[in-house]
């Protein structure tokens, strides 16, 4: 499977993300936005940072670059997207995933390593992970939202749990609608996230020696 990594204007974690999936031997590479062709990849990963400087909304300019109509190509054809951070609220502002990523409940950039509950494994980016993971996650705007609960409930793929993978008030870093910390779409070829994988990918870095960022990328490995 070869993969891009988009990287847009304000893009700052797409080192990471392609460190990360060597890890899983993924045939990997970074793309700028305006040199991305859908047709030469068979995935994509939108990584984290502040894509055009996060103007107007977190994700918002870079939802309407031709690059994203590419990538909405690739999602439509069942083709895999993974969004990370600023990479989620991408596809959140493109309308390839439902809902709406607001500013924090405490209106704080909220930083640390939180526990996530896996509440669907039926999707190929969760299929063989373990039921409870432990990723960092580094935002101002991952307070998920949708009008429709039972819909929120029925595409919620990740939510932050406490470490026995129960979701708890207390676990809720920002705020979210259910605890979600990332959802898919109907087709649950896409997946968007507010933690990063990548950044959970290198025992040497994780407080714990957590590698379980691995579980999500490895669907993109040889």
């Amino acid at each position: 499977m070869r993969t891009a990594i988009i990287k847009f204007p304000g893009t700052t974690c797409e080192m990471d993300v392609l460190k990360a999936l060597k890890l899983v031997k993924a045939d990997a590479e970074i793309v700028l936005f305006n040199k991305f062709d859908p047709d030469h990849y068979q995935g994509v990963v939108l990584p984290g940072g502040f894509s055009f400087g996060d103007y107007l909304r977190a994700g918002s300019i870079a939802a309407n670059s031709e690059a994203i109509k590419g990538v909405k190509e690739m999602a439509n054809e069942g083709k895999l997207v993974l969004g990370i951070c600023n990479g989620f609220q991408i596809l959140v502002e493109a309308g390839i995933l439902k809902g709406a990523l607001l500013p924090n409940l405490n209106l704080r950039f909220v930083t640390k390593w939180v526990w996530l509950r896996v509440k669907r494994k039926d999707t190929p980016f969760t299929k063989e992970s373990k039921d409870v993971l432990f990723m960092p996650i580094a935002h101002a705007e991952g307070r998920y939202f949708l009008d429709d609960e039972e819909s929120a409930s029925e595409i919620a793929v990740l939510q932050y749990a406490d470490e026995r993978g129960v979701p708890t008030s207390e676990a809720n870093p920002n705020g979210s609608l259910m605890n979600i910390a990332g959802i898919t779409n109907e087709g649950e070829n896409v997946l968007g996230l507010m933690p990063h994988p990548e950044r959970a990918s290198f025992r040497s870095i994780s407080p714990n020696g957590s590698s379980d960022g691995l579980h999500i990328l490895k669907v993109f490995g040889g």
